[in-house]
C-alpha cells in the first residue's frame, strides 16, 4: 500500500468541472479526499439523471480496471470543489493480483456498487418528482454539512437535472415544501428546516444522514 501511495497523484477539481465523460474508455482509479462529485447519465432530450454521489472516502473507477471492453456509462462532474487522489491503474491491477487483501477490498467495493445501483432502480423509476427532489436535497445537504444545520447549495436548474425533470416542475415542488415548512429558499442554497419530514418521503434509501 505504501508503494501505491508513493505513486498516487493528488489533484484539485473545481466545482462544475467535468472530469470524465460518457463513453470515455480510459481506465482510472481515484479516491475522493474532499468535496462532492456527481455521476449522471444524459437522455437524448438533454435531461440528466444522477446515479451516484461520490463523497470523501468514495472510490471511483474500480470497474474500469476489470471490464473489457470498458466505456463510461455516464459523466462525472464536481458539484463542489473537490480533491482527488489518483492511482496508476496498472499498479492497482498488479497489486490486486499479488495481495489478497487488496483484491478483497476491490471486490467489496464492486459489491457495494452493485447493491447501490440496484437500490437506485426503485428510487429512479418508481418515485414521484417530489420524492426525487427530497432525496437529492438530503444527499447534497448532508454531504456539505457544517454544524447542526443542513443547506443544499444547489440551483433550481441543477436540482431539476439531478431529479430528471424540468425547472418549472421543481419550482412547484419547492413552493409546496416551503409552504409546508419543510424548507426555506435563500440566496446560495436551500435550507432544510425539517429534514426528518423529508426522510419520510417514500422510497428514500436507508442510511440517509440527518442530524
Amino acid at each position: 500500500m505504501a508503494e501505491l501511495l508513493r505513486h498516487a497523484t493528488r489533484y484539485p477539481v473545481a466545482a462544475g468541472s467535468t472530469i470524465r465523460r460518457e463513453r470515455d474508455e480510459a481506465p482510472h482509479f481515484e479516491l475522493v479526499l474532499s468535496g462532492l462529485l456527481r455521476i449522471y447519465v444524459t437522455a437524448l432530450d438533454g435531461r440528466t439523471l444522477t446515479v451516484r454521489y461520490c463523497r470523501p472516502g468514495s472510490i471511483m473507477g474500480t470497474v474500469s480496471l476489470f471490464a473489457s471492453p470498458f466505456s463510461m456509462p455516464g459523466s462525472t462532474r464536481a458539484v463542489t470543489d473537490a480533491v482527488l487522489l489518483a492511482f496508476p491503474p496498472t499498479m492497482i491491477l498488479e497489486a490486486s493480483a499479488q495481495d489478497v487483501e487488496i483484491a478483497r477490498a476491490l471486490l467489496n467495493e464492486l459489491s457495494e456498487r452493485v447493491l447501490a445501483f440496484a437500490a437506485e432502480i426503485p428510487g429512479s423509476a418508481f418515485t414521484s418528482v417530489r420524492q426525487r427532489v427530497a432525496r437529492h436535497l438530503l444527499d447534497l445537504a448532508s454531504a456539505d454539512q457544517v454544524g447542526p444545520g443542513l443547506v443544499a447549495k444547489v440551483s433550481q436548474q441543477e436540482l431539476a437535472e439531478a431529479a430528471g425533470t424540468v425547472r418549472e416542475v421543481v419550482v412547484r415542488v419547492l413552493r409546496d415544501l416551503r409552504k409546508e415548512g419543510i424548507i426555506e429558499t435563500r440566496r446560495g442554497g436551500i435550507n432544510l428546516v425539517d429534514p426528518q419530514r423529508l426522510t419520510e418521503e417514500p422510497y428514500l434509501p436507508s442510511g440517509t444522514n440527518v442530524p
